[in-house]
């Protein structure tokens, strides 16, 4: 059963499962979480290069999107759903969620320490090698776009070319609600693609685990000649480099 949580919640379970590093078993445990259906393109692609895996995926859904909420509430939730995937002994955790990332992991390694945690962050540098115009785009909730952690991979992987920084809010929950309204989503999508075709880009970041599930249809409206960067299947081989050492 998952651990409940408010609009402010707990730090933590009043226990927290051992500390350590973990004993692997045979086929590897790997817990997933997200805010909601978005960590589903990470756990596509675990499971490519992971096939034998046991995967324990928690869609937060009582709670998407995460991307409007403080930073102390992600922190806090993030730790409530790690305690829970741990207690299921996962050998480990990966945070398939952009803004769940830069705003909590740094916290989760520091309380379970020697616990492997893999996070998942905006494809800047791949971006920034990839352009050929120079112009590249990220498109990110809220709150990875205020992150100092997207600002330092900016400076650090994209100083010599233009980024346009275009926040999407309410694009993570557009997409969690498709099925029930999707012109909403469809009107959301020609919108940033009028403002990424005006900013004349060739490359776009997808900060988001949602928005590789929409990424056919954004390419579409931009056109073959967009590229556009998802990091899933790079996290997914972290993923694999982690459980083989």
């Amino acid at each position: 059963m998952l651990p409940d949580a408010s609009d402010d919640p707990p730090d933590g379970p009043p226990e927290d499962p051992p500390k350590g590093p973990p004993t692997l078993s045979a086929p590897p445990r790997i817990g997933i979480f997200d805010s909601g259906i978005g960590g589903l393109s990470v756990l596509r692609s675990v499971l490519r290069h992971l096939p034998q895996a046991h995967c324990h995926y928690i869609a937060d859904a009582r709670f998407t999107p995460w991307g409007d909420r403080p930073a102390a509430w992600v922190a806090a939730r993030c730790g409530q759903l790690s305690a829970h995937l741990l207690a299921q002994h996962c050998d480990v955790v990966l945070v398939a969620c952009n803004t769940a990332t830069t705003q909590a992991i740094a916290a989760l390694r520091r309380r379970w320490p020697g616990q492997p945690f893999v996070g998942i962050e905006p494809g800047i540098k791949p971006a920034a090698g990839a352009t050929r115009n120079g112009r590249v785009a990220v498109l990110a909730t809220p709150g990875t776009m205020r992150s100092p952690r997207l600002a330092h991979l900016v400076h650090a992987h994209a100083r010599q070319v233009s980024v346009l920084r275009l926040p999407c809010p309410g694009l993570a929950e557009a997409i969690e609600r498709a099925h029930a309204d999707p012109a909403a989503l469809a009107r959301q999508l020609d919108a940033i693609a009028h403002t990424l075709r005006a900013a004349d880009v060739d490359t776009v970041v997808l900060g988001c685990t949602h928005y590789p599930l929409v990424a056919d249809a954004l390419g579409q409206r931009l056109g073959p000649a967009v590229r556009v960067i998802d990091t899933a299947d790079a996290v997914a081989r972290r993923v694999a480099s982690v459980l083989s050492m």
